[in-house]
């Protein structure tokens, strides 16, 4: 066997875990430089140029695929990244980006825990990015983020690391519609670190590291009336409420890969903890809310993840693997309350009761095997069954059989489409008991006095698409999906700690289409995305104290929207280079999410759109370039709100970005 190269095992990565009969999008690190604001470009942003993805305030999730709730498991180089508790750091940035995948639709049984899509990254690898840059961005609401990232080779290692920071006046999305937000400044920094060697006997071992913390001020909305005046106390405007938020994430991954004739599998070791910190406003929360919680949440995971591709004959292939970790989650909540009386008024001083304070460990495990023939030129079937197990504050398990197909009817055709039964377990540290007993006769006490735990969702899910390719230079493909669910999985925003809660809805169901279509020729690429979809849900079974009693009885017996169904979200965009030039724009549009009694009522439609020009200049022939970058956020300034602050588990309101110009000065090393 020849000298290995990093080309050579990213193709044993594809054989281990094949993307095939799955709904598939890309996006190269080419096109992902080519956005307006190029490798500052946060990841959700990225992945709103993706079809089927919507976006939402960064408190709620930042994300949504197929209308669910943030049910995407990400992956770096195939392995897992497990859960975090954050509500809003960008653990992951675009800047090391080598590819990018979004798998979606009947996913194969190497695919658990996180079912409605897969967002795969392939790191940069020095292979391609051999030397590196320094930049410095900033621009609009006092942001400025300087960047260093660097690559090379030594001996049979490759390395790759990139750091920054990232310092801003608009660190969350503003609160109320003005161009400057209030109290919203944030400083954040980030680092990921890729190190590969070669051993020589057909197999590498791969180090992943990262990180990113974040402190963030909680944005203010003026003019609030004031709900519970504090005695004694001088009252407080709403615009001079001083919440914050600290975040914390750190990663690692350890995989060792090897192919021989007939075998390749990787064995993965990884890490993760993160925390959550928020500190209230004693008095401004007490004046609005009634209640003033400092909320602490923590989740440490380490795990182990196999998985392997036999080739039986040169048309059949097995896939076994497995996948196994533990985690120990705390949450913490130190909540200051009113006394009332049985008509909600106040009756004393404030006071603090008996503290929440839960720690908890869980375990994951899930085992699979698949059969994957390819019965001829045109025609390639999945059969697979996986089996997942769960420990925590509930015990469960679920056998998920899954069948997918594709078919190539010709050279510029191909259909693909399945069945998967999945078993989703909630996040451990999202679904935390409260002792609720503990607010009673205070301003915190639940008006629904209900604290069933958490469920894992079940869900079967039904896919069909087609490819196609129009000519050498125009592709487009078609997409349709349903899901119907039991326990039916979400989170909410329930408090003013910018951090979410989960809880179940009886049956659930998701309905969609979503189309794409894209032209690249030499130096121009076009592209768009359309989608339509629905997801309803009846019945919330779980964690029942957190809602409104006329919400809850109307919920029981009717099928209502989910707070994230948006019907139509769209994407477009288009770059091209010309000399040492390259232009850009994209844009976002969607119909609104759902907002009002029992998600009833949606905010207005919205579009927003980007654009950006660089060139790059040499001093000399010798020299390496210097890039300028000129980028526009919202150009037309539109002022769109992407929650009213109405809505199930919508505690505030949030606006999109208004009108921003950035400069980025990027010199190559």
């Amino acid at each position: 066997m020849g000298s290995p190269t990093f080309q050579t095992f990213n193709a044993i990565q594809n054989t281990i875990l094949p993307p095939s009969g799955v709904n598939l999008s890309t996006k190269s690190q080419a096109e992902i430089q080519a956005q307006p604001l190029g490798d500052n470009t946060p990841i959700n942003q990225t992945l709103l140029q993706v079809p089927g993805f919507s976006q939402d305030s960064a408190a709620s999730g930042s994300l949504h695929l197929r209308n669910d709730h943030a049910n995407v498991q990400y992956r770096i180089d195939g392995v897992i990244l497990p859960d975090g508790v954050s509500g809003f750091a960008q653990l992951l940035g675009s800047d090391f980006i080598g590819n990018l995948e979004v798998l979606d639709g009947a996913l194969p049984a190497q695919y658990g825990l996180h079912n409605t899509g897969i967002v795969d990254i392939t790191s940069r690898s020095s292979a391609f990015q051999g030397g590196g840059y320094v930049s410095l961005f900033g621009g609009s609401q006092g942001t400025i983020s300087p960047t260093i990232q660097y690559g090379g080779t030594a001996g049979h290692t490759e390395y790759f690391a990139t750091a920054s920071g990232f310092f801003t006046n608009e660190g969350i999305e503003n609160a109320a519609p003005g161009y400057n937000p209030i109290h919203d400044h944030s400083n954040q920094g980030r680092f990921f670190g890729d190190a590969t060697t070669y051993l020589g006997d057909g197999s590498r071992i791969n180090i992943i590291s990262g990180l990113s913390v974040g402190g963030y001020q909680i944005p203010n909305n003026p003019g609030q009336p004031i709900q519970f005046p504090v005695p004694g106390v001088a009252p407080v405007a709403s615009s001079q409420v001083n919440e914050t938020q600290y975040e914390q994430n750190y990663y690692n991954v350890l995989t060792w890969q090897k192919s021989t004739a007939d075998l390749d599998f990787q064995i993965s070791a990884f890490s993760r903890f993160s925390n959550l910190n928020f500190v209230p406003d004693q008095v401004g929360d007490l004046e609005f809310n009634g209640v003033a919680s400092a909320v602490y949440r923590s989740s440490f995971v380490n795990g182990l993840q196999a998985d392997s591709a036999w080739r039986v004959t040169h048309d059949h292939t097995l896939h076994f693997g497995f996948v196994g970790s533990g985690e120990v989650a705390q949450a913490n909540n130190i909540s200051t309350v009113f006394p009332v009386d049985a008509n909600g008024d106040v009756t004393g001083p404030q006071f603090t009761p008996t503290p929440t304070l839960d720690s908890q460990v869980g375990w994951l495990a899930g085992v699979y095997a698949e059969d994957e023939w390819r019965l001829n030129n045109q025609l390639t079937v999945n059969t697979g069954l996986r089996f997942d197990q769960m420990w925590g504050y509930v015990d469960a398990n679920q056998f998920s059989p899954r069948i997918n197909f594709v078919w190539k009817s010709s050279s510029a055709t191909t259909f693909h489409g399945g069945y998967a039964r999945y078993f989703t377990p909630p996040e451990l540290a999202l679904s935390a008991p409260i002792n609720i007993a503990a607010y009673n006769g205070t301003s915190a006490q639940a008006a629904i006095p209900l604290d069933d735990p958490v469920q894992p969702e079940r869900s079967n899910v039904f896919d069909l698409g087609v490819d196609q390719k129009l000519s050498r230079w125009l592709s487009a493909g078609l997409d349709t999906y349903y899901k119907n669910a039991t326990d039916l999985l979400d989170d909410g925003q329930f408090g003013q700690a910018n951090t979410l809660t989960a809880f179940n809805y009886a049956k659930g169901w998701n309905v969609g289409v979503e189309g794409k279509v894209k032209y690249q020729r030499d130096d121009l690429t076009l592209y768009g995305n359309l989608a339509w979809g629905h997801q309803y849900a009846t019945d919330i079974i779980s964690n029942q104290f957190l809602f409104d009693p006329d919400e809850f009885a109307y919920i029981q017996n009717h099928y209502i929207p989910t707070d994230h169904s948006q019907t139509w979200t769209g994407s477009a965009g288009a770059s091209y280079r010309w000399n040492s030039w390259l232009f850009s724009a994209d844009m976002i549009a969607g119909s609104g999410l759902r907002s009002g009694f029992a998600n009833l009522s949606t905010v207005p439609a919205y579009a927003q759109f980007n654009v950006g020009v660089s060139r790059s200049f040499k001093w000399s022939p010798n020299e390496k370039p210097l890039t300028v970058r000129v980028s526009v956020v919202n150009l037309f300034d539109s002022t769109y709100v992407i929650r009213d602050g109405s809505g199930i588990g919508v505690f505030a309101p949030q606006y999109g970005p208004r009108f921003g110009a950035y400069l980025t000065l990027s010199q190559a090393l």
